[in-house]
């Protein structure tokens, strides 16, 4: 059996959330963990240091190289942060750092690797942006092939007072790419130009969403044929019908995230779908939660099954191994990973006890060597 190797990004330094708070940072860089497919359980293998704020993290198609946004909002003088690029040793997962390049934008928070592995895509949050970056037949980065500044603001007067570019996804026929802005409360839409690494306006520039929603993440359905958008601010997923002829959505549902009747503060993070497209899971930090939900296979419609606990505090981000069968949350304010059981016929999610400790960690990436 081949074994699966887990990759955590963390924050290794103090960073000012949109929110207001600052967060200490205590990680110390990449961490690789093997992941027991019998247990669930997490046995250290390495971690790779001196790399600051290494958040969110991204493989290439091929598995060879790891690509990793570096959450600042200054580097070199520049008011931007940084994206570097890693060679994965296929068996040790130790990382070989290549170069890093300039995001144009501060405290880029998402990083995509597009379905050829030629272009890298960051979301630059706080300053509301997003760039391409070629990829050189090495891995390593070229300096950005295209620079898209988002404009605008929304209702919310402490998060929504302007553009929060949070992350950004490809369609499988690596035609349209599809950025959630937070602070316009938007779904916006590029067509992709493969050859030139260039975002272009499309005739249906942006989907809106309900003012206040704050879009965060967008998942594709492993048929293509739905997505699902999970909004932080008012703790809903919806459900959209895609057209991949057109790069055109539908909004077919919205639902919420958290329990009826919950009152307390609460907001979401992750979104992910299980690789069986039965089931979709979102993270709500506040309820410190995993809320599962049953996809409709006909029209993609979600029905929720229930909530599981997190089992731990602020559950930023969470990873579906290969095989469906175990879900490891990140709780970014516990610096705890928790390893849940996934039930393949219901989806439930249920505990197994078993929880590496991670400080602040941020983002779970799998990888089979």
């Amino acid at each position: 059996m081949m074994e699966t190797l887990v990759f955590f990004g963390t924050y290794t330094e103090p960073i000012l959330f949109g929110t207001g708070k600052i967060l200490q940072g205590t990680g110390e860089g990449i961490y690789v963990y093997r992941l027991d497919a019998a247990s669930g359980a997490l046995q250290f293998v390495s971690k790779t240091t001196g790399i600051p704020n290494p958040s969110y993290l991204a493989f290439d198609v091929t598995q060879r190289f790891l690509y990793v946004v570096n959450e600042l909002k200054i580097w070199d003088g520049h008011p931007s942060g940084t994206v570097s690029a890693f060679a994965v040793e296929a068996s040790t997962g130790r990382l070989e750092f290549l170069n890093r390049q300039l995001t144009h934008g501060t405290d880029p928070c998402h990083v995509l690797v597009d379905g050829q592995g030629k272009y890298v895509f960051v979301a630059n949050f706080a300053s509301g942006s997003v760039c391409v970056l070629p990829v050189r037949a090495d891995g390593s980065l070229e300096a950005a092939s295209d620079f898209v500044q988002h404009q605008g603001a929304s209702i919310d007067p402490a998060r929504q007072k302007g553009a929060h570019a949070h992350a950004v996804t490809l369609d499988a026929a690596n035609r349209f790419a599809f950025v959630p802005d937070l602070g316009l409360d938007r779904l916006l839409v590029y067509r992709f130009d493969a050859q030139r690494g260039m975002l272009e306006a499309h005739t249906v520039p942006w989907i809106k969403m309900k003012p206040g929603a704050g879009p965060r993440h967008l998942v594709f359905h492993p048929g293509g044929a739905f997505a699902y958008l999970v909004n932080e601010l008012d703790s809903t997923v919806v459900v959209l019908a895609y057209d991949g002829r057109s790069g055109t959505f539908e909004c077919r549902q919205t639902v919420s995230t958290l329990p009826a009747g919950f009152a307390g503060a609460s907001t979401c993070a992750d979104i992910q779908v299980a690789p069986s497209g039965a089931f979709v899971y979102a993270s709500n930090r506040g309820h410190d939660s995993i809320a599962i939900y049953r996809v409709d296979p006909v029209v993609g419609t979600l029905n929720c099954v229930g909530h599981q606990a997190s089992g731990g505090q602020t559950p930023r981000s969470f990873g579906i191994d290969p095989t469906g069968a175990w879900l490891l949350v990140a709780n970014q304010d516990s610096d705890t990973v928790v390893t849940l059981r996934i039930d393949p016929v219901t989806g439930k999610l249920t505990p197994t006890g078993e929880a590496a400790h991670v400080p602040t960690p941020v983002c779970v990436k799998f990888r089979h060597p």
